[in-house]
């Protein structure tokens, strides 16, 4: 018995027993053998045609199925071509996009050509090296750079959008020029970029284009808010026209919070200018 091939062969017996256990040593070997062969012949047989799908200067995939081309070739109508780096260019060994890149300089046009970067007067070549920008002092017009035409009290601005000049201070820009701002009385000129361009000092209000005086009345102070008359009533007193009253308030009532109104104390409710009892 042979306990390596799982096949039981008696052997017989003779006296020529080593002669006899050679030749049954043959037959096992022989049919190990065909049975390696029928397990060859059994693999499946798209496993040797992916493997012979694969064209030259293409490799199998790391993980799944397919293949892919090479560093340095590209996928062309079911074939790995090389990749033809043009003028002024350089090999990028990746293998995604075009697999060339233009110099410094230079710039794509279209899949097969490197073009110089036409940089013009008073423009500079963007740190990419694909494009420009212009100077300062410069604004781009179409594909060239138009100096600014910088007018009287005025400064560059330090912008890429709008206007490439600003006003000094105490200037506003009208049409292309700037003209010296018209600060009334009693006013000064105020930081804002939009709108009135200049406020009036305290204890004055804008009218038109003036600031005039508020004029506070008695039991009344001075109040800077930006709405209302410019003053307000003191505790116990309520606006009058352009006065202030005493308060009259009625029995079982209060001055609020406010101090200018009354209100009804608890358990009372106004009626009538009074306030009367709850039940």
């Amino acid at each position: 018995m042979d306990h390596r091939s799982g096949l039981q062969i008696a052997l017989p017996q003779s006296s020529c027993g080593t002669r006899v256990r050679s030749d049954a040593q043959m037959m096992i070997r022989l049919l190990a053998g065909a049975m390696l062969i029928l397990l060859a012949t059994a693999l499946p047989v798209h496993a040797q045609t992916s493997v012979q799908a694969i064209p030259e200067n293409a490799s199998p995939q790391s993980y799944g199925d397919g293949w892919k081309c090479d560093i340095g070739y590209r996928l062309n109508a079911g074939s790995c071509v090389a990749v033809i780096v043009p003028m002024n260019a350089y090999e990028t060994n990746r293998a995604y996009g075009l697999g060339w890149e233009c110099f410094h300089g230079f710039r794509a046009d279209g899949e097969a050509d490197c073009v110089a970067v036409a940089v013009p007067k008073g423009g500079y070549l963007a740190p990419s090296g694909a494009r420009w920008h212009c100077l300062r002092g410069f604004t781009k017009l179409d594909d060239t750079c138009q100096k600014v035409n910088l007018p009287a009290n005025a400064y560059l601005a330090d912008t890429s959008y709008g206007s490439p000049w600003v006003c000094d201070r105490g200037f506003e820009a009208v049409d292309d020029a700037c003209s010296a701002i018209v600060v009334p009385a009693n006013a000064y000129l105020n930081t804002s970029a939009y709108g009135q361009s200049w406020t009036c000092e305290r204890g004055f209000f804008q009218q038109a284009s003036s600031c005039v005086a508020v004029m506070v009345p008695e039991n009344a102070y001075f109040d800077d808010a930006t709405y209302g008359n410019g003053w307000r009533c003191e505790r116990g007193y309520a606006t009058s026209g352009q006065a202030c009253a005493a308060i009259d308030v009625p029995e079982n009532a209060h001055l609020d919070r406010s101090g200018n109104r009354w209100e009804c104390n608890r358990n009372f409710r106004k009626s009538k200018g009074l306030c009367l009892l709850i039940n």
